[in-house]
C-alpha cells in the first residue's frame, strides 16, 4: 500500500497540491517557479553563476526553544544546504531569505532569523553574514559588498505585511539587489507571496532548488503513477483551504484520510 503524507516536509496547515512535473518547465502556483531552458539550479553552470547575485527563497521556519531561543530541530536548515553549497561552490553571491513563524508588529524580535545563523553556517561550510532588514539601503549596501562564494541572510521576510499580500512594489524591492532567482522553499511554494511569486517578474532565470525539484519529482511519481491501493493522508489545521486538493485527490486515490 502506498501512502502520501504531507506532514513529513510541510509545516502544519500547509497545502499539498498535485503538480505536474515536466522536463521543459516547472510551474508552481502559476509563476512561483517558471523557467523554459533552465528549470533547476543544477542546470546553471559556473558561467551562469560566477559573480552573480542569486536571490534564494528557502524555508528556514524552524522550531526554537522558548527559553534559550536555540534551534531545536535543524531539519529544514540541513535540507536547504545542498542548493546553497552548489551556488557558493560555483562562485555565486547568495542573498538568502526566509520567513520564521507568524510575526506581528509587537513581537518581531521573537521571530528574528538570528538563531539560525550558527546552524546555517555549519551546514553550508562558510560564515553566514546577516542584515536586520530584507529590503532597503542596508540590504543594498551589504549585497554590494558580497564577494564570490559568500552568503548574506536577510531578516524575516514576513516582518513586512506586503510579503503575504504579494505587493508588486515589495517584490521589486526584494529583487532589486539580485540577478537571478532560486526557489527552494517547498513548504511555501504553494503560496503566491512576494518572495515566492512576485520576485519572478523581476528576476530571470527563476529556477527550482534541489529540494523543491526533489519534492516535485516525488509528488509526480506518487500522484501521477501511484501503486495501488493508494491512500492519501491530508493533515493540518486549515481543512477549508484544502478542499480543492481533496477534490483532485479523490479522482486518483482509493481512500483519503483527513486528520
Amino acid at each position: 500500500m502506498q501512502k502520501v503524507s504531507a506532514a513529513s516536509t510541510l509545516r502544519k496547515g500547509a497545502v499539498v497540491r498535485p503538480i505536474p512535473f515536466v522536463t521543459s518547465r516547472v510551474v508552481i502556483n502559476r509563476s512561483t517557479v517558471k523557467t523554459e531552458a533552465k528549470k533547476s539550479v543544477g542546470d546553471l553552470s559556473i558561467a551562469d553563476l560566477k559573480g552573480k547575485k542569486v536571490f534564494v527563497r528557502a524555508d528556514l521556519n524552524v522550531p526554537l526553544d522558548k527559553k534559550t531561543n536555540k534551534v531545536t530541530d535543524d531539519t529544514r536548515i540541513r535540507a536547504a544546504a545542498p542548493t546553497l553549497k552548489y551556488l557558493l561552490k560555483n562562485g555565486a553571491k547568495v542573498i538568502l531569505t526566509s520567513h520564521l513563524g507568524r510575526p506581528k508588529k509587537d513581537n518581531k524580535k521573537k521571530y528574528s532569523l538570528d538563531p539560525v545563523i550558527e546552524k546555517l553556517s555549519h551546514y553550508v561550510g562558510t560564515p553566514v553574514k546577516k542584515v536586520d532588514d530584507c529590503i532597503g539601503p542596508v540590504v543594498a549596501k551589504a549585497a554590494s559588498e558580497l564577494k564570490d562564494g559568500e552568503i548574506l541572510l536577510l531578516e524575516n521576510v514576513r516582518f513586512y505585511p506586503e510579503e503575504e499580500k504579494n505587493k508588486p512594489e515589495f517584490a521589486k524591492a526584494l529583487a532589486a539587489n539580485a540577478d537571478l532567482y532560486v526557489n527552494d522553499a517547498f513548504g511555501t511554494a504553494h503560496r503566491a507571496h512576494a518572495s515566492t511569486e512576485g520576485v519572478t517578474k523581476y528576476l530571470k532565470p527563476a529556477v527550482a532548488g534541489f529540494l523543491l525539484e526533489k519534492e516535485l519529482a516525488y509528488l509526480d511519481g506518487a500522484v501521477s503513477h501511484p501503486k495501488k491501493p493508494f491512500v492519501a493522508i491530508v493533515g493540518g489545521s486549515k481543512v477549508s483551504s484544502k478542499i480543492t486538493v481533496i477534490e483532485k485527490l479523490l479522482e486518483k486515490v482509493d481512500k483519503i484520510i483527513i486528520g
